[in-house]
């Protein structure tokens, strides 16, 4: 373990897609409002974190390796508290383009006695300009050409930054450089991720984005859908969050289906899971880790995630901790 979090240390990703800032507030119930039946919350705390691919950005930082952050954002007083979170972390902005009468995301959480009450959404979601999309894949092209590039992380939320014609010239140029590339896929860009590395959704997206209704597929269906997904779109590796029932992985390379069960622990929020697990599988996947390793160590830190309240980076430490404890308990 020593060594696989060590050769995080010499590894560059780019992190692509949509940011956003995860803001809590916390507070008292005073009673309910006499002008609806709602709750009155007085406001005690206000904490910003950082959402989306800023958190992927977060991750995969604390993991020891080093991001730049891509991005679109708002020309708004939001961008600025953005700015100061990404400050905090030391995470590169090179390329946060600005872009006029948009809104940078920001998630609101109203929090009372542990119990998130209400989540409002403050956002953008129309495409990005055309000209904006031109300055975004200049410039990841430019850092490519300039540095050494390990791969590159999509991170897709549906909040308009990420367009099929934007998400197939990235891909187009990271394999051209042998650049790895994953991506956590939204409905509405599910089938233009041809040809990336590797292809990360979780069941019920999976799902949708096959127009599979009705319950859960079964194991042995994942499989196959997984199986069939990956030739279609020349994807050489799939994985399937499965929330209680642990991650599910597909390696097109040797025709060789993975299930990872859960580990048994206390969930308290699994806000950012998703993001946890995209960043540990793709830096485990570049230091050439075998994936049944890397179907158990993604599931190890989405779930280490899990047992606190808010979105929370992973760091290399706890990522550690928590393999040196299930392996002593026979887990791994």
């Amino acid at each position: 373990m020593d060594l696989l979090l060590k050769s995080f240390q010499d590894t560059t990703v780019l992190i692509v897609g949509d940011v956003m800032i995860d803001c809590y507030l916390r507070g008292k119930v005073t009673g309910i409002s006499p002008e609806a039946p709602v709750p009155v919350v007085r406001m005690q705390q206000r904490e910003n974190r950082l959402g989306g691919a800023a958190n992927v950005a977060a991750n995969i930082k604390a993991l020891g390796a080093n991001p730049i952050l891509c991005s679109v954002i708002g020309n708004d007083s939001k961008k600025e508290i953005l700015v100061q979170e990404l400050a905090k972390q030391e995470i590169q902005q090179h390329l946060l383009i600005e872009e006029a009468n948009r809104r940078t995301t920001v998630k609101y959480r109203i929090i009372s006695n542990q119990i998130q009450m209400l989540r409002v959404d403050d956002e953008d979601i129309a495409p990005i300009t055309t000209q904006n999309e031109y300055l975004l894949f200049n410039g990841i092209r430019q850092i490519i050409d300039r540095q050494k590039v390990d791969a590159l992380i999509f991170v897709d939320y549906d909040k308009g930054v990420l367009s099929p014609s934007l998400i197939g010239k990235i891909v187009t140029l990271c394999n051209e450089h042998g650049i790895i590339t994953a991506v956590d896929p939204k409905k509405a860009n599910f089938h233009h991720y041809e040809k990336v590395t590797l292809f990360k959704p979780n069941r019920k997206e999976f799902q949708e984005g096959l127009g599979l209704a009705g319950g859960n597929l079964t194991i042995e269906e994942l499989h196959e859908q997984m199986e069939k997904f990956a030739l279609r779109y020349d994807i050489m590796y799939m994985m399937i969050t499965l929330s209680e029932e642990g991650v599910a992985i597909y390696n097109r390379k040797n025709n060789e289906f993975t299930h990872q069960p859960t580990y048994q622990r206390s969930i308290s929020d699994v806000s950012g899971a998703g993001d946890t697990v995209m960043s540990v599988a793709t830096l485990a996947l570049k230091a050439g880790v075998p994936i049944e390793t890397i179907a158990q160590l993604a599931n190890l830190g989405g779930g280490v995630v899990c047992e606190h309240a808010g979105v929370v980076p992973l760091s290399s430490e706890m990522l550690k901790n928590e393999f040196h404890k299930r392996k002593e308990n026979h887990n791994i």
